[in-house]
């Protein structure tokens, strides 16, 4: 029973002293909120020239029927390996979307995620700022 209770003790001590140097868990934090025109801290800027895009070659993800947003495409251009995508609702509001590189055309029905938009966005290989541009990984194209 002595050895017992100096073994638990033991292992108590080595597991109090390895947690010292280590920080308090904390709750996770959000990521920080991107700069008017920014891309978030760590995603690659669509239409962005130089090295490292971890999203070169990158294909657009095809959306699954239900899950998002109904348009029909206004306006398309591709630029620096993405596809940007003005779209209108059946409300007639139009949306700017950014995607890896997909074909689509205008008057194509589509289905897209809902995602928050990034303000001022400033596209360099299209030399373009956008007022509002959702990026979203792929859309649905309805047939």
């Amino acid at each position: 029973m002595k050895k017992l209770a100096i073994i638990v003790l033991s292992i108590a001590a080595l597991a109090m002293a390895g947690c010292k140097d280590k920080p308090k868990t904390e709750a996770p934090q959000q990521p920080a909120a991107a700069p008017k025109g920014q891309m978030p801290p760590g995603h690659p800027t669509p239409g962005a020239t130089g090295g490292g895009d971890p999203h070169a070659g990158m294909k657009a993800q095809e959306i699954p029927a239900g899950v998002g947003k109904k348009a029909k495409v206004t306006q398309t251009m591709n630029s620096g390996g993405y596809t940007y995508v003005e779209a209108a609702d059946d409300k007639g509001q139009k949306t700017w979307l950014a995607l890896p590189e997909i074909k689509v055309a205008i008057g194509d029905s589509i289905e897209y995620p809902d995602t928050p938009p990034i303000t001022g966005f400033q596209s360099k290989t299209l030399n373009r700022t956008f007022e509002k541009i959702s990026f979203i990984p792929g859309i649905r194209i309805i047939k």
